[in-house]
């Protein structure tokens, strides 16, 4: 059975005269029967009963038309669903994200992305930048935006965001009242860092910043999320060096203090991997890529 048949079958379902039948198909009537007679042996049922006065649909006939109608219509769909998803209109994304990026325009971007893609599903995953690299490199995440000093091969690249590091500090604390803070106040310090193994880059940086200031680091707290970093600052247990967009956390009990001398740069990567021929993805590419071209 062929969707050739099917729309044969329904024209002279509602014709139920060869001519006319053929005309509106604009075939010859000797192929309209072969068709009819290639559906009816698919069938394995007669689907009309003719004669020289008439053609009429038999039971089977008739159970067939709606069901014919409705195969048809589906395969219409799926075909302009196909066209769209070729075209970028239509289909999924899967997009990892660390959490800082809340605090860095990515929830404006997916309401202006979405808003011209409508038919677009964004799904976001809040993962660490490690686990978006693995994501990536597995392909169960089409595109990432991701901590890093090190772009893996493989994988293209566009920066977002690069911001200083700054002093993050109960309210209370003896330093948070200055408009600038050393490194090396911080010294003896209980201090809170993302972990090693969630981003090994990063707990790097901030034990080498230290080190170059003259002191070790007594890190007492080793989190998975930045935002759990300054929440445990927020109440009293220790301090943290952390990306400047946290200030916008607005944690009640936490004050931000930018530090007096200038540090390497806490970068943000948009990240996917390289010849992916996905319309979607190179939809929010530009669409990226617009927003950092923006005066």
């Amino acid at each position: 059975m062929e969707f050739r048949h099917l729309r044969y079958f329904l024209v002279l379902a509602e014709e139920l005269h060869f001519g006319r039948a053929a005309q509106r198909l604009a075939i010859s009537q000797p192929p309209l029967s072969t068709n009819i007679q290639q559906l009816e042996a698919s069938v394995g049922a007669k689907l009309f009963t003719r004669n020289s006065k008439a053609v009429q649909l038999t039971e089977a006939g008739r159970a067939l038309v709606p069901q014919a109608r409705a195969l048809l219509e589906q395969a219409q769909q799926a075909a302009r669903h196909a066209r769209d998803v070729a075209d970028g209109l239509a289909g999924s994304l899967q997009i990892g994200f660390v959490g800082t990026m809340l605090y860095r325009g990515l929830p404006g971007l997916l309401k202006s992305f979405q808003a011209q893609h409508p038919r677009l599903r964004l799904t976001l995953k809040e993962l660490s930048s490690s686990d978006q690299l693995i994501e990536l490199a597995h392909e169960r995440l089409d595109l990432g935006f991701v901590h890093t000093t090190r772009v893996p091969p493989g994988l293209s690249q566009i920066l977002v965001a690069s911001q200083p590091f700054v002093a993050c500090l109960p309210s209370g604390h003896a330093l948070a009242g200055q408009g600038r803070v050393s490194l090396l106040a911080l010294k003896g310090e209980p201090m809170a860092c993302v972990s090693r193994g969630v981003s090994a880059d990063y707990h790097e940086r901030i034990v080498a910043l230290c080190t170059e200031a003259g002191f070790t680091p007594e890190i007492r707290y080793e989190l998975r999320h930045w935002l759990s970093v300054v929440s445990l600052v927020s109440q009293g247990l220790g301090v943290a060096l952390v990306p400047q967009a946290l200030q916008l956390s607005a944690l009640p009990g936490t004050t931000f203090v930018p530090l007096d001398a200038a540090t390497v740069p806490y970068d943000t990567y948009c990240l996917w991997k390289k010849a992916r021929d996905h319309p979607a993805l190179v939809a929010f590419i530009e669409a990226v890529q617009a927003v950092e071209t923006e005066p």
